[in-house]
């Protein structure tokens, strides 16, 4: 048996407090502040604001709600005259130590923890650990003061009474997606807003190190062929020109920032954009170049920490850098993750992971521990984090740590320097010696002869309801008889063996329920293993040598997140294999995960559409959404990635691998599933001799070099964008229309339609825009209005920077379950006045058009999922006014208060269906009028015309959030005190 440890304290058990998505830009940040995991750190260069995270109280347990807490108005007041009396210097100056080199000189300077000669910090776990050193070294009795360092060095104690600390990361990471919107447009339309009442623009800019991955824009149009990569990146970069150039504008009109508080601007720094094409994506590029594990600022030593625009961040946390969101460990000797039960790869051990803590109950807490995995298998299990609720987990840095740093080129003196500054910190562990152990407030075990293989369905939707391989057959059939919904495709019995003939480009095919039409290895989480990525190539390759292959009709794919992957499939001789079996490498991209999987064939989506085949795809993605990857597959699997190539192999997920044959062989003797599995020797001894520490140095050396047509392409030097209204990627948002510098004001609603009745588990991902567009949807429509070939559409993600098409998207999820529609499924919703079926963009618009505001009616876990900026921009340009759940997912909760739309949560016990509200009602949200008589957590009736009156939690959950509300949401009030603070 092996421990796992869920950690620890207050600042474990109650989470990390997150913000809008726009918390990213600007703002002068008040203590109570805190932002989005997704943010990115810019503000005002003359206020010299840092964005700061903050561990708080769980938002969604009722008992977190604070009474008392003062009104926004006072904690503005505080907070402008905490402005003015900020720290010069650090109170803890006397602790800063230098860290000697052994042949002389000194590597730098750090803030020493052991100088503090507290034996509390003994018993911290590492994580902890990580946040006492940036609160000292950030400490400025402002934002950061000597109180809150006390709180975490006493955590234990502190653990109880739901305290808040600071934590300020070192370094941001974007994708292209969330940068062209989330950031780089939003920053660029403040800087209009603040251009146009009158400040200085140029305030607004990054305050530290910025790198950007774009990754997120390549669609596998071109499989199976030895020129996919090619003719993809070329479409690629046909289709995105323009958000490429707007990304390439933004890389040069960003480029100063000032550190932190510093009163002088000492450094530089610049927006490093990795143009599409060269063969990395974010979350592996972060974990082979990018993850600094130590940083060495103007001489300070401190440790690597970061936020991304992607839950895929996650995974650095394998690597010891500090990922703000959620961080993992294991405590004890939790070995070799594919060593225990035949057919077993990390995939299988994250998944049977995620499950494990997610019946534990880790939401809002740390997941802490050590063990003697491999660094890969160590960010595999990193990387579904958020899968299984974890606010931080964190792998503390040990000799395997030192032995990838090695094997992915970093220099012999770093990893040096690394390894010194750590073990003066206690911040690196060492197996050989003794250890202290630290305190954690629960301990779990998992017993590894207990993972077997598994996949999830549907999809990562939620991965902890894995189905174990031997299951898979029965639980398909379960599927097929479930009523339609969550895993259920109400198929009739007599339609189940149901099979579809077409003819494939002059060949005879078949499908049936439960073909796989899909099989794709992703970018996401795997493709950094080398185990499980050499493992597909082994099963190929076993493949081929039996006879076996992959049907022509069956989509298949491989999109590595590194070109190092590529380097050692070549080496190994397994690309070849994979090749034969239809998996060649179509791009370095997320492509299938993001829903760029591109069309399908058409006889195969005609066999598919005109039978109504509930067919599959099956892939490694990581949280991925219904409706995502394609329209045509209903069933969506999670697999590792050798499970990928085994299922298109079989062409079904409708098989048991233990006693049916995946197929036959040229021998004519039947070919089961034992026959093409690798062993666990086998895949380390390719391991072992194929993957080279040259790799690693060859493929980084040319990050910088971008591509020719990236090169070629020719912006403005200007800091100011110029819009043009014919674009159809790039639009200026309406967030600071007719804005004023006076604040609007709280706001009630009245007689308010319900736009939407939902149930349970809504996520971000129904809510919003993501994948293809589909052809008759009210985005497309746009687009075909403005003369855009259907061919030309794109995705939701890459049309990101037009709020017109996003708007037309929100609530366009062609799996979306509304009440209102009795039963069916789609993106439609009831105009209650005319009893009409709509669109929800265009049931949306109409009650604008009329005057009426319009709520939303849900379920719990509303707003759970990664898609979180547009789940909350979207509504809030359909006119939402208010949210009634039974309760939210803390991210989304903060997202949609800084969007300006009210959370409010039902009673507990108390849900729409229980107080017999059909969505059909009028509602009317009584709000004072007056800032001073709104508090954090306070009830509210809601009323109905119906004469049924009700009672809601208000979720503005701190002081900042009310202020947040006051001014229309955060953008407009940040943009409010960046002008009143220049004057």
């Amino acid at each position: 048996m092996y421990k796992a440890l869920a950690s620890s304290s207050s600042l474990l058990r109650s989470g990390l407090r997150f913000s809008s998505p726009l918390s990213r830009t600007l703002a002068p940040v008040p203590r109570s502040l805190s932002f989005s995991r997704s943010s990115s750190f810019f503000s005002s260069s003359r206020l010299r604001s840092p964005s700061s995270w903050r561990v708080a109280c769980d938002p969604r347990s009722p008992i977190s709600l604070r009474a008392g807490i003062r009104s926004s108005a006072a904690a503005i007041q505080r907070f402008e005259r905490r402005m003015a009396t900020i720290a010069t210097e650090n109170p803890f100056k006397d602790i800063l130590t230098s860290l000697p080199k052994p042949g002389g000189g000194e590597y730098g300077k750090y803030y020493s923890l052991p100088a503090l000669n507290d034996p509390r910090i003994d018993k911290l776990p590492y994580s902890i650990r990580i946040l006492l050193e940036s609160a000292i070294r950030n400490c400025d009795n402002f934002q950061v003061a000597k109180e809150d360092i006390e709180k975490i060095i006493d955590w234990e104690n502190s653990a109880p009474k739901l305290v808040e600390i600071p934590f300020k990361p070192a370094r941001v990471l974007l994708q292209d997606f969330t940068w062209v919107y989330q950031l780089l447009l939003t920053l660029h339309v403040s800087r209009d807003a603040m251009n146009k009442l009158g400040s200085d623009s140029n305030k607004i800019n990054p305050l530290v190190p910025v790198d950007l991955v774009i990754d997120h824009s390549v669609q596998v149009d071109l499989a199976r062929s030895e020129n996919a990569v090619q003719t993809n990146m070329e479409l690629e970069f046909q289709r995105n020109k323009e958000r490429f150039s707007f990304l390439k504008w933004g890389s040069t009109a960003f480029t100063i920032g000032v550190y932190l508080w510093d009163s002088v601007c000492n450094t530089t720094y610049i927006l490093h954009v990795n143009s599409f094409g060269n063969a990395m994506v974010k979350f592996q590029v972060n974990l082979e170049y990018l993850g600094r594990v130590v940083f060495n600022t103007d001489g300070i030593l401190y440790p690597d920490s970061v936020v991304g625009t992607d839950s895929h961040t996650t995974m650095i946390d394998g690597f010891r850098s500090c990922w703000m969101g959620c961080w993992r460990d294991w405590k004890q000797k939790l070995q070799c993750s594919a060593s225990c039960v035949m057919g077993v790869t990390a995939t299988d051990l994250v998944l049977t992971v995620t499950q494990m803590l997610r019946k534990h109950g880790v939401v809002g807490k740390f997941v802490g521990g050590m063990g003697e995995l491999s660094l890969a298998d160590r960010a595999t299990i990193a990387n579904m984090s958020p899968e299984y609720g974890a606010t931080m987990g964190f792998f503390p840095v040990d000799h395997v740590t030192l032995q990838y740093l090695k094997l992915t080129g970093r220099s012999d003196e770093t990893v040096s320097m690394i390894e010194s500054y750590l073990r003066a910190n206690k911040l690196f562990i060492d197996y050989n010696e003794p250890q202290k152990e630290a305190i954690y407030s629960s301990y779990l075990e998992l017993d590894l002869a207990d993972v077997v293989p598994c996949l999830v369905f549907p999809g990562p939707k939620r991965p902890h309801d894995r189905v174990p391989l031997k299951e898979m057959k029965k639980d398909w059939h379960s599927c097929l008889d479930s009523k339609v919904g969550f895993k259920g495709f109400a198929v009739p019995k007599e339609s189940q063996e149901k099979v579809v003939k077409f003819d494939f480009h002059g060949q005879p095919a078949e499908l049936k329920h439960g073909s796989v039409v899909i099989a794709a290895i992703t970018s996401c989480t795997n493709t950094s293993n080398p185990s499980v990525m050499l493992g597909a190539g082994l099963v190929a390759k076993k493949a081929c040598e039996l006879g076996l292959e992959v049907k022509p009709w069956v989509k298949t794919s491989l999109a590595p997140g590194s070109g190092v992957v590529t380097k050692y499939l070549l080496k190994s001789g397994l690309q070849n294999y994979l090749n034969q079996q239809g998996f060649n490498i179509v791009g370095y991209g997320c492509t299938t995960c993001i829903g760029n999987s591109g069309d399908l064939d058409e006889s195969v989506a005609a066999a598919i559409s005109e039978n109504d085949i509930v067919c599959c795809c099956c892939a490694f993605w990581k949280p991925n959404f219904e409706g995502r990857v394609h329209p045509l597959t209903r069933a969506n699997y999670l697999a590792s990635p050798p499970l990928v190539v085994a299922y298109a192999l079989a062409g079904t997920v409708d098989i048991d691998f233990e006693n049916e044959p995946i197929g036959i062989g040229r021998d004519g003797k039947s070919v089961f599933f034992k026959d093409i599995w690798p062993s666990t020797e086998e895949i380390a001894e390719v391991v072992q001799s194929s993957v080279l520490p040259d790799m690693f140095k060859s493929t980084y050396q040319a990050i910088t070099a971008g591509n020719p047509m990236w090169n070629q392409l020719s912006v403005p030097a200007t800091t100011l964008y110029s819009w043009d209204p014919k674009s159809t990627y790039i639009h200026e948002p309406p967030y600071f229309k007719n804005m004023t510098m006076m604040p609007p004001g709280p706001h009630g609603v009245k007689n308010a339609y319900c736009l939407l009745n939902f149930g349970d588990s809504i996520t971000t991902d129904h809510i919003s825009p993501a994948g293809s567009i589909h052809k008759d949807s009210p985005a497309a429509k746009y687009l075909m209005e403005r003369g855009v070939d259907r061919k030309d559409f794109n995705s939701y993600g890459s049309r990101r920077g037009n709020d017109e098409i996003m708007a037309r998207g929100t609530f366009a999820n062609i799996r979306l379950v509304n009440k209102l529609l009795k039963g069916e499924v789609g993106p439609k919703t009831i105009h209650i006045p005319t009893g009409d079926k709509l669109y929800v963009f265009d049931a949306a618009m109409r009650y604008k058009a009329e005057g009426h505001d319009t709520v939303v009616l849900a379920g719990a876990e509303y707003g759970s999922g990664s898609s979180r900026d547009w789940a909350a921009k979207g509504p809030m340009l359909l006119g939402v006014k208010a949210v009634i759940a039974k309760s939210f997912e803390r991210i989304h909760r903060s997202n949609l208060v800084g969007m300006g739309i009210i959370p409010l949560c039902f009673k507990p016990g108390e849900d729409a269906d229980s107080l017999g509200l059909t969505g059909n009602e009028r509602y009317t949200i009584d709000l004072p009028s007056n800032m001073n008589e709104i508090r954090p957590g306070q009830d509210i009736i809601v009323a109905t015309d119906t004469g049924k009156s009700f009672t809601c939690t208000l979720r503005f959950d701190t002081e900042v959030e009310l202020a947040y509300f006051n001014h229309g949401g955060i953008l407009p009030f940040v943009i409010r005190n960046l002008i009143n603070s220049q004057h």
